[in-house]
């Protein structure tokens, strides 16, 4: 049996006026991430863990935010497509834990959602899916209200033959 970890990072700037989709759903409120795509970063951080736990780059490179396909994309197809990859080297999910830091809005009322979005996407029970969030206590450009960050790790085993 092998088994692989990935950790992965993502920070965007919070704006007004923009959608704010995270873990796959849409909170309300009056300011959203910035990005070439829809800007969820937990998405992307869970991404570049996936990536990362099989040596298989990361966002970016995938997704370069240069090309215009990816503008304004949902990332639960990013993160399909990186599952798929996964798959393909067959390697399943064992668990995902992960940070968000973001000092307002408060989101536990929405974590149970995107836990079961992001199972549903990763083929695995939401059991296996742990999303946490923090603030930064006022300090910093999360604390100011100017960004957001998310952190993930992922172990993944592989399938045997």
């Amino acid at each position: 049996m092998s088994y692989r970890i990935g950790n992965g990072i993502d920070f965007h700037q919070l704006r007004e006026g923009r959608e704010f989709w995270l873990g796959g759903i849409r909170i309300p409120g009056s300011k959203g991430a910035l990005g070439h795509s829809d800007a969820d970063v937990l998405i992307h951080a869970i991404c570049d863990a996936l990536l990362g736990a099989l040596n298989l780059g990361d966002i970016g490179m995938h997704f370069p935010d240069t090309d215009p396909a990816y503008k304004d994309i949902d990332s639960k197809k990013l993160l399909q497509q990186v599952f798929s990859l996964v798959k393909k080297k067959r390697y399943h999910v064992v668990n995902l834990d992960s940070t968000i830091c973001l000092q307002a809005p408060r989101i536990e009322a929405h974590t149970g959602d995107m836990r079961r979005i992001i199972a549903d996407l990763l083929e695995t029970a939401v059991d296996n899916i742990s999303i946490k969030a923090t603030t930064t206590e006022h300090m910093g450009f999360v604390g100011r209200g100017e960004g957001i960050a998310a952190y993930a790790t992922v172990l993944l085993e592989q399938i045997p033959h």
